[in-house]
């Protein structure tokens, strides 16, 4: 089977599905590897070792869609709703297609990927199980994520991370509060710790506060507990108004106190909880940051807007987006790591279908044969149950 690499359309992207690294090992699990000219450029992979390690590179565009038996791509029509529209009338039926798809953002998206008759496989819906671990695109990403929101918010801070004896007297450390403790929130933990500042978190959810302590961070604990705080997956579950109105009221005093605010509190197919008011950022003294790393869904902040960075009262608001792509070169990496292993799985031991009795395949199989079979995204979309085609 022909797994095909088109260069990343969305404005900015700068990651590539596979990296030269992956291809041997694709190669001996018998797939063939075409990449698209210059596809890992942006990344710092040049076409030149794609080719020493066994790729095929192909001039156009077209020429890998149509030559590919399996598409792997970074951010699909749907995570990529600006330009990825126009590789829909190069897609076909039996074709296969895997990345980051947001089936649960727009049901027009998935509705129109399913049209075109491909199989499409999206890694947000990866299990959360030992299995899949090493395929879990969706975790390497906020990694890189809560990792990038510390370095731009030091960057961004007009004092420095660590506390500093020097002769002209002490500095004390900055004061960094994630909310926010799944992935990014605790690399962004680790980070900030790193850098030598003082890091603290909260997370709605108990078993977060381990986690916490495990990096070295503080764990910021507040006389409210959440019902029922997280699903079968370990994501947080949304709470009702009453719930997230008391959490504001108690961590008002927190974030007054922070020199820096990262924000990470998703919750899968919901918009972001707002946990950080207008009138906070305005108890924050002039010159502290905060980063918002669900800016793309609406952000934590009331104060964020995607894309955008906001000054309010002196308080600088990050409301960057896609910030994984801009370490296009380890992203890359681990996200080739994810999908090569995803692939390798789905199409084992000379396997031409998925075997949709696995949950890996079943639960990320989200169109097949024109309609949308996933269970997960029908029942989110309302769509009758229907039982996916074996």
């Amino acid at each position: 089977m022909i797994i095909g690499v088109p260069t990343e359309c969305f404005p900015g992207e700068r990651r590539v599905a596979l990296v030269p690294s992956v291809i041997p090992a694709l190669t001996k699990a018998g797939f063939e590897v075409v990449i698209q000219a210059g596809a890992g450029e942006g990344a710092g992979y040049l076409d030149a070792d794609y080719a020493a390690r066994g790729a095929k590179i192909v001039a156009e565009r077209a020429g890998v869609l149509k030559s590919a038996d399996i598409l792997a791509q970074v951010l699909c029509y749907g995570s990529d709703d600006k330009a990825g529209a126009a590789d829909l009338p190069l897609l076909r039926r039996g074709q296969y297609l895997a990345g980051f798809l947001r089936p649960l953002g727009s049901l027009d998206t998935v509705q129109a990927v399913a049209a075109t008759g491909v199989s499409a496989f999206s890694v947000e819906l990866m299990p959360r199980t030992t299995r899949a671990q090493s395929m879990d695109a969706l975790s390497s990403m906020a990694t890189v994520c809560g990792y990038k929101a510390v370095l731009l918010a030091a960057d961004t801070l007009p004092r420095l991370f660590p506390m500093m004896t020097t002769a002209a007297g002490t500095i004390t450390p900055a004061r960094v509060l994630i909310i926010g403790a799944g992935v990014a929130g605790l690399q962004a933990i680790a980070t900030a710790r790193r850098l030598g500042a003082v890091a603290s978190a909260y997370d709605l959810r108990p078993a977060a506060k381990e986690q916490v302590q495990s990096v070295g961070g503080r764990f910021v604990e507040l006389p409210i507990v959440a019902k029922d705080a997280e699903d079968a997956r370990g994501y947080a579950k949304a709470q009702d108004e009453a719930f997230y109105q008391r959490q504001k009221e108690l961590l008002a005093n927190v974030v007054a106190e922070s020199d820096v605010v990262i924000t990470a509190a998703v919750v899968p197919g919901k918009k972001p909880p707002l946990l950080v008011t207008r009138d906070m950022v305005d108890r924050m003294a002039p010159g502290s940051v905060i980063v918002d790393l669900a800016a793309e869904r609406g952000g934590n902040c009331e104060v964020t807007k995607a894309s955008q960075i906001v000054v309010e009262h002196g308080v600088t608001v990050i409301g960057r987006i896609n910030l994984a792509s801009t370490v296009p070169y380890h992203a890359s990496q681990l996200y080739a790591r994810n999908i090569s292993a995803f692939l390798t799985h789905l199409f084992a031991n000379g396997r031409t279908e998925p075997d949709l009795q696995d949950e890996i395949a079943r639960e990320t199989l989200v169109t097949q044969a024109g309609e949308i079979v996933n269970a997960r995204v029908r029942e989110f979309y309302s769509l009758p149950a229907k039982i996916a085609a074996r």
